[in-house]
């Protein structure tokens, strides 16, 4: 497989870098990471830049192999993360895009790419954990209506957000990845209670948000009624597959920059940190190689990853908790130090075992759907 750049995507490259380069500087100064409103008009108002300049559908319209060069120098030339737009732009407008109709594409999508609307995710609820098809929130028809009853956690963005992507179960006699359906639902409806959660970090990005008989359209519905398992199996391919490119770039950057540290320190003269930061620079290497794998992969599948998608999280989970807890070691007691470089992302590195399927949930993909082995029972 020849993985290097085409002249079209070469010429695409440089006027990435030329537009950075020039856009980055006159950005406001970023907001407190606590400030939630502020963080999100400083999200949007960088996606309307984007939007702005041409290059803000190239999550979407664009080539895999565009998107990856999108994403690789915009990590690179510290562009602003997607932030609040994470969920809109890497989780429900992919989706929207592959299994909406014209009419929901059109309503949504657009907004999604102006930084004019944000999503959240509502999938994860206490008492299923990681066995997602256990979710029991309810939605029963009522004319034009889904009235929806329950409660999410880990609501990613719940409290700035416009839109949720929300799964309901919708036939609770069917079994039980056959009685689900995907909803947008809109925040502001009657019904909705967000209670923010705090992070180990000290950060309230996730949220519980209860739904008291919500009402949400049936022409919300994306997909059939009760085939929302199989929409979000797209989501989630997604959220597995391409939505972490931009973070293996800034791994491989904190690597180079742990390295230096050493150096500076005196911990370079450790011959077994010396060994582990070659091996992390290995596996964060093949790490890009997997994931532009799975970017050709989508581009051959129709632009949906496939299950490769697992493979790379269950990896990328492991090596960037290594990552920080190797930059613990670098730092020492300044580790302990919230103020100091890596040791935030030391915390929330402990997080992604579990996000966007548990550990444990990608290694019976991969031996289910990738090698043929049996379910267990």
């Amino acid at each position: 497989m020849d993985l290097s750049d085409t002249p079209e995507e070469a010429a695409f490259r440089v006027r990435l870098r030329e537009w950075l380069a020039e856009a980055l500087p006159a950005l406001p100064p970023k907001p407190d990471p606590a400030d939630w409103p502020g963080r999100r008009a400083y999200d949007l108002g960088w996606q309307r830049t984007l939007y702005d300049a041409g290059y803000a559908d190239v999550h979407w319209d664009a080539s895999p192999a565009l998107r990856m060069i999108f994403l690789e120098e915009s990590e690179k030339a510290g562009a602003p993360y997607v932030g609040a737009n994470f969920v809109g732009l890497l989780h429900a407008g992919p989706t929207i895009a592959a299994e909406g109709t014209d009419a929901q594409r059109a309503r949504w999508l657009p907004p999604i790419l102006r930084g004019e609307e944000v999503w959240c995710q509502g999938f994860s609820e206490p008492d299923a954990g990681s066995d997602l098809a256990a979710l029991r929130t309810r939605a029963r028809r009522d004319g034009d209506d889904y009235v929806v009853t329950g409660s999410k956690i880990w609501t990613s963005h719940a409290e700035v957000a416009d839109w949720c992507e929300l799964l309901v179960r919708t036939d609770p006699d069917a079994p039980r990845h056959r009685g689900i359906t995907w909803l947008a639902m809109p925040m502001d409806a009657e019904g909705i209670t967000v209670r923010p959660l705090r992070t180990l970090a000290g950060s309230t990005e996730f949220a519980e948000v209860f739904l008291d008989e919500v009402r949400v359209p049936a022409a919300n519905r994306v997909g059939a009624e009760n085939d929302g398992w199989r929409v979000t199996m797209v989501t989630l391919s997604f959220e597995r597959g391409t939505a972490f490119v931009g973070e293996v770039v800034a791994c491989r950057r904190a690597l180079r920059q742990l390295a230096c540290t050493a150096k500076e320190n005196g911990r370079w003269d450790d011959p077994a940190l010396r060994r582990r930061l070659g091996r992390l620079d290995a596996e964060f290497r093949a790490l890009w190689r997997l994931t532009q794998w799975n970017v050709s992969e989508a581009a051959a599948g129709g632009g949906v990853p496939g299950v490769g998608g697992s493979v790379f999280k269950l990896r990328y989970s492991g090596a960037r908790q290594e990552l920080y807890d190797t930059a613990a070691d670098v730092l020492g007691p300044d580790a302990l130090d919230l103020d100091r470089p890596w040791v935030l992302d030391r915390l929330s590195s402990l997080s992604y075992t579990i996000a966007a399927g548990t550990s444990q949930i990608q290694r019976n993909i991969v031996a289910e759907r990738m090698l043929g082995l049996p379910k267990g029972r």
